[in-house]
């Protein structure tokens, strides 16, 4: 079992950054890939990055590419998604997510979510 919770939303204006992070509450954080989601209201959930069990590899949604960064510190069993260059259209519910798997954007372990609202 693996508890997420996310942290670091708010209000941002458009262009500026923020830096999300996600803490778990295992003692296995190695042993899970770790993702980045993003829920609009009214839209579908977004896969928007995914990291390997250790950060070697990484793959992004076409929409975030360039803009995000998402990587990991396993001593600190963190996973943080930087985001810059942020716009409006970027305003949702910010999730992450674990498992021991990697690369299917299928993850079994979620975390509540933090805010991000981005004025224009």
């Amino acid at each position: 079992q693996v508890q997420l919770v996310e942290s670091g939303g708010g209000l941002v204006q458009a262009g500026g950054s923020l830096r999300l992070s996600c803490a778990a509450s295992t003692r296995t954080f190695s042993n899970y890939s770790m993702g980045w989601f993003r829920q609009a209201p009214g839209k579908e959930r977004e896969f928007l990055a995914g990291i390997s069990w250790r950060g070697r590899s990484t793959y992004y949604a076409d929409s975030v590419k360039g803009r995000f960064t998402i990587s990991r510190d396993n001593a600190k069993k963190t996973v943080y998604l930087q985001m810059n260059s942020l716009k409006a259209e970027d305003t949702a519910v910010y999730y992450c997510a674990a498992d021991p798997d990697y690369g299917s954007r299928v993850y079994a372990y979620w975390g509540q979510g933090t805010q991000v609202t981005v004025s224009s």
